[in-house]
């Protein structure tokens, strides 16, 4: 039997990847060595604009367990410098604190549902392609075997067995420092809140704001609260004492390294709620890219494509979105409508966004580390973030709302992901996000079906979704969008550009039916 894909990694790329294939009807195996759900505590929340793509598929509510539609934060922080982004006219830049183990049962719930099999305790030791297929190796709980796949999928984070078995290359930046320590304990005695919700430690009068990685003349610090029992408390240090990585993490551990921090003496206790709150402790930031993201017949995404320093949270974002990219990519190509060149187009659009975060993840360690000259690039950078249009420029850095693909069409919004709105239909009120929940082409007129859209798009009809609706201020009278939320197509509400429109049909989901 050959399956349509065999994805490696069953971590939440790998598992969201799986549903957005099985959404497009491909039914993929998904592969991965742990017999169970590691519940290891690695990401702490899911920060920008992978929070939308999440509530285009009705999954932002499920995972994030918060009401409505995603809504921007008020704070955040790049480099340990507090961004108010609430001075923000448009604030672009969205978060929800969610640990990673809620992230991973949700999307395989949902995979499972869309009848997707993950199979565990499967260990991959080598594969062979060949111009039909690929042939997988396999060591699971019966002994060796092989899976013979139409294309194979590495989303088995930054070790990955399938780059290294691809031959593909990862190059980058490696250094050994600092030393990331962090744990999830019960909140420490002598703490104290401030009128302004700064915490005070015991013996050290500086306030430390929650949530802020706040540096300090010795490294950062980071406090913030997990539950009523059980804080988040990390620390970065450089030219700290050498570490043993041998070892696990311990809390006096932990504790030396918060007082040479900050200064303070803080006893340290397990938290006393049940979780994965195991200390964690990262030696050094590495920094790589794949050299492509393409070899034939075998792909990756996720950490197998990238790693970077975790400062900002920019792993989930940027793995999630590399899945949205590739799936309805991958799926056109096996459901036979993908007009030549979709799928080298994953690698296209998706490797520079990587460059993107591998760059501003090390600016962000150099703006942390200790010394004089980095005090006056940080005074100098601070000036820079009290102008609006510097911070809302780092802002959709960090949201990711800065990216926009190479499309051939000259609107404001071509290329970019599409924007929150509500239009009306004949069923009532709809978000944009709800009608995009089957992960299929929409276009979309929202003039009423003033533009007759209906005959250019007459031959996608099998591939494309056409709704027809109002609304009070569109910012266009109608939109051709991708399944992973971007903009192919757009035309003002007296321009319908029919021959726009089918040459953008025709470039993003191939020839027509007549």
């Amino acid at each position: 039997m050959t399956n349509d894909v065999v994805i490696v990694g069953a971590g939440p790329v790998g598992l969201f990847l799986a549903g957005e294939l099985a959404l497009a009807g491909v039914r993929p195996v998904v592969l991965d060595r742990l017999p169970a759900r590691s519940g290891e505590q690695r990401a702490n929340g899911l920060v920008g604009q992978v929070l939308r793509l999440l509530d285009h598929r009705g999954l932002y509510q499920p995972i994030s367990g918060l009401p409505g539609a995603p809504r921007p934060v008020a704070r955040f922080v790049f480099g340990a410098f507090p961004l108010e982004l609430d001075r923000l006219d448009h604030n672009p830049l969205y978060a929800a604190p969610v640990p990673q183990h809620r992230i991973e049962e949700v999307l395989e719930e949902r995979a499972r549902e869309l009848g997707v099999t993950v199979r565990r305790d499967c260990e991959v030791t080598g594969f062979r392609q060949d111009p039909s297929g690929v042939t997988v190796d396999v060591h699971g709980p019966d002994g060796a075997g092989q899976l013979r796949a139409r294309y194979l999928v590495g989303a088995d984070g930054g070790r990955s067995t399938v780059r290294k078995l691809a031959g593909i290359g990862f190059p980058g930046v490696t250094s050994a420092d600092p030393v990331f320590r962090v744990a999830h304990v019960r909140p420490p005695e002598g703490l104290r809140l401030t009128d302004s919700g700064e915490v005070l430690l015991p013996g050290c009068p500086t306030p430390f704001p929650f949530y802020t990685h706040t540096r300090t003349d010795h490294g950062v610090f980071v406090i913030a609260p997990f539950d009523p029992d059980a804080v988040m408390i990390a620390t970065m240090e450089w030219g700290g004492p050498p570490v043993d990585q041998r070892t696990p993490l311990t809390l006096d551990e932990l504790r030396a390294g918060i007082h040479r921090v900050t200064g303070a003496d803080l006893p340290l206790a397990p938290a006393r709620t049940a979780g994965p709150f195991t200390p964690r402790r990262t030696v050094g930031h590495n920094t790589r890219l794949a050299e492509r993201y393409r070899d034939g017949r075998v792909l990756l995404v996720g950490d197998a494509a990238h790693v970077h320093a975790a400062t900002g949270g920019p792993g989930l974002n940027l793995g999630l979105q590399d899945a949205a990219n590739l799936g309805w990519k991958l799926a056109a190509e096996l459901r036979g409508w993908a007009p030549p060149g979709l799928l080298d187009s994953y690698h296209r659009e998706r490797h520079p966004i990587g460059e993107r975060v591998f760059m501003h993840s090390q600016a962000q360690i150099a703006l942390m580390s200790p010394g004089p000259g980095t005090t006056a690039v940080r005074a100098l950078f601070g000036e820079l973030l009290e102008q609006p249009d510097n911070l809302g420029r780092i802002a959709a850095l960090m949201a990711g709302s800065d990216v926009r693909y190479q499309v051939d069409c000259p609107h404001p919004l071509a290329g970019l992901f599409v924007p929150e709105l509500t239009a009306s239909t004949a069923e009532g009120p709809v978000r944009i996000a709800e009608l995009a929940r089957a992960g299929r082409p929409l276009l979309i007129d929202l003039t009423g079906g003033t533009l007759g859209l209906e005959g250019p798009a007459a031959g996608w009809k099998d591939r494309v979704d056409l709704v027809t609706a109002d609304c009070a201020q569109p910012p266009a009278g109608a939109l051709l969008l991708r399944p992973d939320g971007y903009v192919a197509w757009a035309a003002d509400s007296g321009r319908a550009d029919p021959d726009g429109l089918v040459r953008a049909l025709r470039h993003w989901f191939g020839a027509g039916r007549s």
